[in-house]
C-alpha cells in the first residue's frame, strides 16, 4: 500500500525545519516546479539567491542525492499526475478552476496520508486504542478542535476517550494515565513545548503515544512509539504564509482510526445504538 511522498510534499513537511537558505530554494521550487526540472543549478542558484551547496543540502534533506536526482523524481511525478488542468493557483475570477486546483490538491493530501501509513504499525495502534483503559487526545491551539472532535467519536463506538480545549487540563490528565492507556498527539510542527510536556508526563507513566505530524523528524515524532504523518500541500496555495496546517489530513487519520475500530470493536455497534437512543428526543 505504502508509495513514495512526492518532493514537493516533502519539501512541505520538512520546511520548518529548513534554514532561511534552503527556505529560499524551497520557495523557489514550490513555486516554480514546472521551471525547475529544466534547469541547471547554477540557473536555481541564480534564481533562488542561494548557494549550490545550499541547493544539494536541501535536496538530501529531500532524500534525493541531488539537484539532478531531485529534477528525475519532479518530473516523473508530473508524468504519473492524474489531472494536467490544474495547478496551485487559486483566483476569485477563475473560481472553477480555482475549485478544480483546490480538489486536486486535497485529493493528493488525502491519497498520500493514508496511503503511507505503515500497515504493521497501524495493526498496533488498533491494537493499543482497542485495548486502552483511557485515550487521551492532546493537541494545542487550532489542532484542539480535531482532538475533541476524535475524543467525542472515540466515546460513540466504546472507547473512553478525553480530550479538553486547554492544555493545562491536558496535563492534568496526562499526569493519571498508566501503562495501559493511549495518548494520541496531534500537532503540525510536533515542536509545541506544552504539547511535548502533555507527552512527557504520558511517557513518565508508561503510556503508549501515538503521534501525528507533518515532520517525521520532529521531536515528538521522535518520543512516540508510533508515528503517522500527514501530507500538507497548504504552502502551494500560500507561499507568504510562515507555517500552514491542513486539518483535512490530520482529521482523515482520525476517521481512518475511527471506521477501522467501528468495525473490529467487540460491542462498538451496541455503543452506536445506545448513543444514538440517547440522542432521539434531541432529533425529534
Amino acid at each position: 500500500m505504502s508509495k513514495e511522498i512526492t518532493v514537493l510534499d516533502k519539501i512541505n513537511s520538512c520546511y520548518n525545519e529548513l534554514f532561511d537558505a534552503e527556505k529560499r530554494v524551497a520557495d523557489y521550487i514550490l513555486a516554480h516546479s514546472d521551471k525547475v526540472i529544466d534547469m541547471t543549478v547554477s540557473e536555481l542558484s541564480e534564481e533562488s539567491e542561494a548557494s549550490k551547496a545550499t541547493i544539494v543540502r536541501l535536496c538530501k534533506k529531500c532524500d534525493c542525492e541531488g539537484f539532478y536526482h531531485l529534477k528525475i523524481k519532479m518530473a516523473k511525478e508530473m508524468i504519473n499526475s492524474n489531472d494536467t488542468n490544474t495547478s496551485n493557483e487559486i483566483n476569485i475570477k477563475e473560481l472553477e478552476q480555482s475549485l478544480q486546483n483546490i480538489l486536486a490538491n486535497k485529493y493528493e493530501e488525502l491519497k498520500q496520508t493514508l496511503s503511507n501509513i505503515d500497515i504493521k504499525s497501524l495493526n498496533q495502534i488498533i491494537k493499543h486504542i482497542d485495548n486502552a483503559n483511557i485515550v487521551l487526545f492532546a493537541a494545542q491551539g487550532n489542532t484542539i478542535p480535531i482532538a475533541l472532535d476524535a475524543a467525542y467519536k472515540f466515546n460513540e463506538i466504546g472507547i473512553t476517550s478525553f480530550s479538553a480545549p486547554i492544555i493545562e487540563h491536558q496535563l492534568v490528565l496526562a499526569h493519571k494515565l498508566t501503562k495501559n492507556d493511549v495518548v494520541i498527539a496531534i500537532s503540525a510542527s510536533g515542536e509545541s513545548k506544552n504539547l511535548l510536556n502533555v507527552i512527557d508526563a504520558a511517557l513518565e507513566k508508561n503510556a503508549t503515544v501515538i503521534s501525528i505530524t507533518n515532520s517525521a523528524k520532529s521531536t515528538l515524532a521522535l518520543k512516540a512509539k508510533y508515528h503517522i504523518q500527514t501530507i500538507s500541500r497548504e504552502r502551494l496555495f500560500f507561499p507568504e504564509f510562515s507555517f500552514v496546517f491542513s486539518r483535512l489530513a490530520a482529521m482523515s487519520v482520525l476517521e481512518t482510526l475511527f471506521f477501522l475500530l467501528a468495525k473490529s470493536k467487540i460491542n462498538a455497534q451496541e455503543y452506536i445504538d445506545l448513543h444514538e437512543q440517547s440522542m432521539a428526543n434531541d432529533k425529534n
